[in-house]
């Protein structure tokens, strides 16, 4: 049985997400430093193991104010929990190219599970003759369950900041 580790083509992913502001726009954002491998058995994929590590500190929504904030023990609290980890415990095949991956994402000291939805190219090769896979990822997460619960409420009723964190993943990896 051979595994094959791929590892994450940073020039060719995001690690996004978004998150309700004043209760009725999306505040959009990434992070820049970040690490990923998919080891995968055999060629198959719902066999594989997917690790991910963000550093936190490298958050950014395009507004260094915000970016600060969130990296306060206010929130992500950067100092005393630098990482976000994602690990996979399970991964199944829905359709052709969909998949559910559940694992444990470990963030601000708490660790809980997660379920992601999954597009999974296959293995194709590039012009260049090298051998990529494609995976997007989406889900979502309330993100009190990692004790992130600073708010603040509005005048006018409501919160500043949502609960609910939707990601939004686009991933090349190469052996």
């Amino acid at each position: 049985m051979e595994t094959k580790t791929w590892s994450i083509d940073k020039s060719h992913s995001s690690i996004g997400f978004k998150i309700k502001h004043m209760m009725f726009t999306n505040v959009k954002g990434n992070f820049n430093d970040y690490e990923a491998t998919i080891q995968i058995p055999n060629d198959n994929f719902e066999e594989s193991s997917l690790k991910f590590v963000a550093q936190a500190a490298s958050i950014n929504t395009n507004n260094a104010d915000r970016d600060n904030h969130l990296k306060s023990a206010d929130f992500f609290d950067v100092e005393q929990y630098p990482t976000l980890e994602f690990k996979s415990t399970k991964i199944e095949k829905k359709s052709q190219s969909h998949y559910t991956i559940e694992g444990t994402l470990s963030m601000h000291g708490v660790e809980n599970s997660v379920k992601l939805n999954a597009e999974y190219s296959g293995i194709i090769v590039d012009p260049w003759g090298n051998n990529k896979i494609a995976l997007a990822l989406n889900g979502k997460i309330n993100r009190k369950d990692w004790n992130l619960n600073w708010n603040s409420a509005l005048e006018a009723g409501g919160l500043l900041v949502g609960e609910e964190v939707n990601f939004d993943i686009e991933t090349q990896f190469a052996l």
